[in-house]
C-alpha cells in the first residue's frame, strides 16, 4: 500500500477472508482517512473486488478503469476522499442508495432514498450544517408557486417564485403536485413544457425549510405522500425541462427525469445535498445516475462540483443547447 492507494491483488486476497469486513473496515480504509477502499486496478475492471466492497458500509473507489460494480472508478480519487473525509456518513449512505436504484422499481426507488434521507436528517453532519446556517425566514409575496399556460397545443409549467430564484419550497412542490396530476389523469398527451420564471429554473430546496419538520420520521411520511418525482416520471415522456440560470438540488433532480432536458449557455447545475449532510431527496438518486451514471453521480455529489452547460451535455445531464 502506498499514499492510501491498495494494489489490486492485495485487496483481492483479502476479499477471500472470512475476515474481510474487519480488515477493510479496521484497516484498509483507514489508510485513506476516509470511509473508502482505494485500490488501483490499472486496465482490471476488478468487478469481483467492486461487488465485495459494496457489501461493506464503506465506498468503493478504483483508481483506473473500473468496472461497473465500483462506486467510484476515477484517476485522481483527492477531491472525492475530501468529500468524504468532511461528511463521512453522508457518503457511505449516498453510495448505499445509489448501489439499490437499478435493482428497483421506480417506486421503491424513491422510497428508500427517502428512507436513507431520514436517516442522515436525524444525524450529526447535517445538525452541524443547520447549526451553521444560522435563522431563515421568509416573507414571500402572497403569489402561485406554480404559473401553468396552456395554449392549445402544449401546456407550459412554470416554476413561479422568481425572488427566491424558483427555491423550491413545500408550497411548491404541492402546487406542482396538483398540476402534474391533473397533466397524468385522462387522454390527454400534448406535449408539456417544465420552466422557470425570470432566467432561473430552480435554485434547490429553499433552505428556509430544511430542520422545520417535528421528526425524520414524519419528514419520511410527507414525502412518501407528497412527492412530485413520481408525477414528474408518469409524464416524463412527453415532457422538456427547458434550463436557463440556476438548476440545482431539487431543480435538477426533477428535470432530470424528463425525456428530453435543454438548456442555454448560461445554464449551471450543482448536486449540493452531500455537503449539507444529505443526500438528494427529491428523485435526484433515481433520475440522474439514469442519465449520467452511477459512479459520476456519486463523484459529483462528493465534489460539489458547478457544472456548466457544455459539460452537463457531454455528461449527458441535459440533452441540448439552445
Amino acid at each position: 500500500m502506498q499514499g492510501g492507494i491498495w494494489p489490486l491483488e492485495e485487496v483481492r486476497a483479502a476479499a477471500a477472508s472470512v475476515d474481510f469486513d474487519r480488515l477493510a473496515i479496521e484497516g484498509i480504509a483507514t489508510a485513506a482517512g476516509a470511509p473508502a477502499v482505494v485500490v488501483d486496478v490499472g486496465g482490471d475492471p476488478a468487478d469481483d473486488v467492486g461487488a465485495a466492497l459494496a457489501a461493506l458500509p464503506l465506498v468503493g473507489v478504483a483508481l483506473g478503469a473500473g468496472g461497473e460494480s465500483w462506486d467510484l472508478a476515477v484517476d485522481d480519487p483527492g477531491p472525492a476522499l475530501a468529500g468524504m473525509r468532511a461528511n463521512p456518513q453522508a457518503s457511505v449512505v449516498a453510495a448505499q442508495t445509489l448501489r439499490l436504484g437499478p435493482k428497483l422499481s421506480l417506486a421503491d426507488a424513491l422510497l428508500a432514498e427517502s428512507l436513507a434521507y431520514a436517516s442522515l436528517q436525524a444525524g450529526p453532519e447535517h445538525a452541524r450544517w443547520l447549526a451553521g446556517r444560522g435563522r431563515r425566514t421568509r416573507r414571500d409575496l402572497d403569489q402561485p408557486r406554480i404559473d401553468v399556460s396552456d395554449d392549445g397545443h402544449s401546456v407550459t409549467v412554470t416554476l413561479n417564485r422568481p425572488r427566491l430564484l424558483n427555491l423550491f419550497d413545500a408550497a411548491m412542490r404541492d402546487q406542482l403536485v396538483d398540476v402534474l396530476k391533473a397533466l397524468a389523469a385522462g387522454a390527454d398527451d400534448r406535449p408539456v413544457v417544465i420552466t422557470g420564471a425570470d432566467g432561473n429554473f430552480c435554485a434547490g430546496g429553499d433552505p428556509a425549510e430544511f430542520g422545520t419538520v417535528e421528526d425524520p420520521a414524519t419528514a419520511h411520511l410527507i414525502r412518501s405522500r407528497a412527492n412530485a418525482a413520481p408525477w414528474v416520471a408518469a409524464v416524463a415522456g412527453r415532457t422538456t425541462a427547458r434550463i436557463d440560470g440556476a438548476c440545482v438540488g431539487a431543480g435538477i433532480e426533477l428535470a432530470a427525469f424528463c425525456a428530453t432536458v435543454t438548456a442555454t449557455e448560461r445554464a449551471r447545475f450543482r448536486l449540493p445535498e452531500l455537503s449539507m449532510g444529505l443526500i438528494p431527496g427529491a428523485g435526484g438518486t433515481v433520475s440522474i445516475p439514469a442519465r449520467i451514471g452511477r459512479q459520476r453521480t456519486l463523484e459529483w455529489l462528493l465534489t460539489d462540483a458547478e457544472v456548466g452547460a457544455p459539460e452537463a451535455r457531454r455528461w449527458g445531464l441535459i440533452d441540448d443547447l439552445v
